[in-house]
């Protein structure tokens, strides 16, 4: 249940942000249309840390992906303007609450490498998150 607490924390900050910007979400349906850009998102989880001996505490942890999918041959500006929005969203240590699970930002987004990808320009955001389980 915590995975998914923070699947939907981290989800709601993403789908809160100004301007909007359709969304592939996680194995939904979603059909892009031609020359509009989107952003796919993927939850993926690293393997849980210790917190205590007694096992009553952990740590989840993992990267939130946001890849911009920008149509081609535009330029990098507008996916980079957005990447530059997620990191502002997703700033180092800011809290994101579901349903009492707090997720912690862990540092400042990272802004990978683009590339193109069919007919997008695919701008990857890796958002570093954490969250302290149980107790």
């Amino acid at each position: 249940m915590s995975i998914a607490l923070i699947r939907a924390a981290l989800e709601s900050a993403l789908s809160g942000m100004t301007p909007p910007l359709a969304t592939a979400w996680e194995n939904a349906p979603y059909t892009p249309v031609a020359g509009t850009p989107y952003q796919a998102v993927f939850l993926l989880m690293a393997r849980p840390g210790k917190m205590d001996m007694g096992q009553q505490m952990r740590r989840e942890q993992g990267m939130f992906k946001v890849v911009l999918r920008y149509p081609l041959n535009a330029g990098p500006a507008a996916a980079q303007a957005r990447a530059e929005l997620i990191r502002s969203t997703f700033y180092a240590g800011r809290a994101l609450t579901a349903s009492g699970v707090t997720v912690t930002i862990d540092g400042t987004p990272e802004i990978a490498p683009a590339a193109v990808d069919g007919d997008r320009y695919a701008m990857p955001v890796n958002v570093f998150f954490y969250s302290n389980i149980g107790g």
